[in-house]
């Protein structure tokens, strides 16, 4: 059976790239590129990379990256972009439950909602943590993030995501205290014009539960920050007011 997330980014790559939340790349990349300081030999592994945003960027300013992503409309779009950009990226359409690469990448990303927080339940989003652990070297980094439940304990989630003009309008929402789940429904207007409606299901994550996965995988270290568009600092502490939380990991 068909999920949401399926249906969603089915057709929907260019309105996605059209999205606010898209356009803060290059800051987001610049704080990567520091983390991992600057180490051009880094081969980066980039899970649920859509439209293949942030891996073209980091394959520009000379890393290898390897980008994969559930939705075949959105790898199409990636791979557009970076034939457009005259750059080689190796984007390949795998399920974040389900790949196997062995220590093979010295750093991992997963942003803005990248297969984490979509799945139906905890135990696939686990899996999707311990696949991504695997898949590093020791010493590796992981930065991702993932949206906070602390938000909708303090704002309308619903007023937040319908604030700037968009393609995918909430109608109406409802957040279970006891299984941080946000449901809602929304319309969606894909790039051929079609309109859907879908009934959505994601996971908010307080800060404590991302580190207890993390450190029970087997990372070593977790921090988590707040996290801004475009603006990715480990100067940010995280707070209510931040839709998503920032994470930084160390096998």
């Amino acid at each position: 059976m068909r999920q949401w997330y399926e249906d969603l980014f089915t057709n929907h790559a260019k309105k996605y790239d059209e999205e606010e939340f898209t356009k803060g790349t290059l800051g987001e990349v610049d704080f990567i590129e520091k983390e991992i300081g600057f180490n051009k030999s880094y081969k980066i592994l980039d899970v649920g990379c859509g439209t293949g945003r942030h891996s073209i960027e980091l394959t520009k300013r000379g890393y290898s990256v390897v980008g994969i992503d559930l939705s075949e409309t959105q790898l199409e779009r990636a791979k557009e972009k970076a034939k457009l950009a005259k750059v080689d990226v190796n984007f390949i359409q795998k399920d974040a439950r389900n790949f196997d690469f062995k220590e093979e990448f010295d750093c991992a990303i997963m942003l803005c909602e990248g297969a984490f927080s979509l799945m139906e339940t905890d135990e696939m989003n686990y899996v999707i943590l311990e696949n991504v652990f695997k898949s590093i070297k020791t010493s590796g980094k992981f930065i991702f993030s993932a949206l906070n439940a602390l938000f909708p304990l303090y704002h309308p989630v619903k007023d937040f995501l319908n604030a700037e003009p968009t393609s995918v309008v909430t109608e109406n929402d409802n957040f279970d205290l006891m299984t941080l789940r946000l449901k809602s429904t929304v319309t969606a207007t894909d790039d051929l014009g079609k309109i859907k409606t879908l009934n959505c299901n994601e996971r908010y994550f307080m800060p404590s539960e991302i580190y207890w996965y993390l450190k029970t995988i087997g990372f070593s270290k977790a921090d988590i920050y707040g996290s801004k568009l475009g603006a990715f600092s480990r100067e940010d502490k995280l707070t209510p007011d931040d839709f998503e939380l920032l994470v930084v990991s160390v096998k």
